[in-house]
């Protein structure tokens, strides 16, 4: 069977997610493609001793177990089912249920920070980086984490100034260099992403097969 690793990057709420339902739109291979969220691997808070939320910076590299995500795809690569951890935004911890995941043909992961570490960025056939205006994704981010995270307006423009802004000129910015493709304006992009999808299907025709 052929297989091909796809990475879905961008600043917080530049619209990864969207792209991703586009693109899983106009496969033909819909069935055959398991999608995986970088945030899903946030560590727990109890990671951090007895340091509080407002303490702890989300959007640097270090809060994320990279390492575990990197094992995953390499587990689904050869083959194998693997459990991915869930997360709880609200606690700020691991759930204790995880998501059952199966090997298929197309794996696709999303993430603001996938292509800051190598190992990881090297495990990408393909490489997607969306580009988003900046007060765009800003809205976004309010809308997500008051409506669907519980969040005040306050807290979420402290957390914004304070580490989202910083990290995303010092890590994910600068990783925009390592993508492939760049999609500005999102989903919105149909031109670029119908190119994504066409580019896909053609790679999955040209790949060798996997006895």
């Amino acid at each position: 069977m052929r297989q091909l690793v796809i990475g879905i990057a961008g600043g917080t709420g530049s619209g990864k997610t969207s792209v991703t339902q586009k693109i899983l739109e106009r496969l033909h291979k819909q069935d055959e493609v398991v999608v995986i969220q970088h945030d899903s691997y946030y560590k727990d808070i109890s990671a951090y001793g007895n340091s509080s939320p407002e303490q702890i910076n989300f959007d640097h590299p270090d809060s994320l177990d990279t390492q575990l995500l990197i094992k995953h795809i390499r587990d689904l690569k050869n083959r194998k089912s693997v459990e991915q951890p869930l997360y709880n935004f609200a606690t700020h911890s691991r759930m204790k249920e995880t998501r059952h995941l199966e090997p298929k043909d197309i794996i696709i992961v999303e993430g603001i920070l996938i292509f800051a570490a190598k190992e990881l960025r090297d495990l990408f056939d393909i490489k997607i980086f969306i580009d988003t205006d900046d007060d765009e994704r800003l809205l976004r981010r309010l809308k997500r984490d008051i409506v669907e995270r519980g969040r005040s307006i306050e807290s979420v423009m402290n957390q914004y100034i304070s580490t989202v802004k910083p990290m995303h000129l010092e890590f994910v910015e600068p990783s925009k260099r390592y993508a492939d493709i760049i999609i500005p304006r999102g989903s919105e992009n149909l031109v670029g992403i119908d190119m994504v999808v066409v580019k896909i299907e053609t790679l999955l025709k040209g790949l060798p097969v996997i006895h």
